[in-house]
């Protein structure tokens, strides 16, 4: 089929609005690919970004339950006076009072010399362990008077008292007569009382 110039002018105008939506069409679907990528990238980049929020709270929660935990020692090692210094006088004032509780009829003891145990490496500093040897000898009526003294005095606080050794033997002695008690076994126990210092808390 021929066109003459005069219907392919009447054309032109149609033909270049034609054109014209063609490339508006092809360049509205370029776009509108460009957005979905776009938006895909975003949606990409707002995962991970949930994902380290998710594993920096989940951080953060492993954190406070540690502090947490550690707190309760913190405070139960505060209870028990076993943080700071050693606490001679307290040490002699709960043996004279367990001593008079028992009735135990002969109680003598020694506490050697403070010495470094362990120094444990800590932020901002270390946190060191002393220990005080303590020898005790008792004069005893019935074994369980042993087992007593060394559970109350574990139980009135002021160190950590860890027994390294207990001997105990008749002493051979006739049993008393009248109201007289005579003790009729010995004993003869080591123990480490045991202190904490956190030197970051000084």
């Amino acid at each position: 089929m021929n066109f003459t110039r005069e219907e392919l002018g009447k054309l032109a105008l149609p033909l270049l609005a034609a054109l014209g939506l063609l490339a508006a069409g092809a360049l509205l679907v370029w776009g509108a690919g460009e957005s979905q990528r776009e938006s895909q990238r975003r949606l990409a980049a707002a995962q991970v970004e949930r994902k380290q929020n998710a594993e920096r709270l989940a951080r953060i929660a492993e954190e406070e339950r540690e502090v947490s935990e550690k707190l309760a020692v913190y405070q139960r090692l505060k209870q028990l006076n076993i943080l700071g210094e050693e606490q001679r006088l307290e040490w002699a004032d709960a043996i004279a009072r367990i001593r008079g509780l028992r009735e135990l009829l002969d109680l003598r003891y020694r506490v050697d010399r403070q010495r470094l145990l362990t120094s444990v490496p800590g932020k901002p500093a270390n946190v060191d362990f002393f220990v005080s040897e303590m020898r005790v000898d008792l004069a005893l009526l019935h074994e369980e008077d042993l087992l007593r003294f060394l559970g109350d005095l574990r139980a009135s606080g002021n160190a950590y008292y860890s027994v390294k050794r207990c001997s105990l033997w008749r002493t051979g002695q006739a049993l008393a007569t009248g109201a007289t008690l005579a003790p009729r076994l010995q004993a003869d126990c080591e123990l480490d009382l045991i202190t904490i210092i956190d030197r970051a808390a000084k």
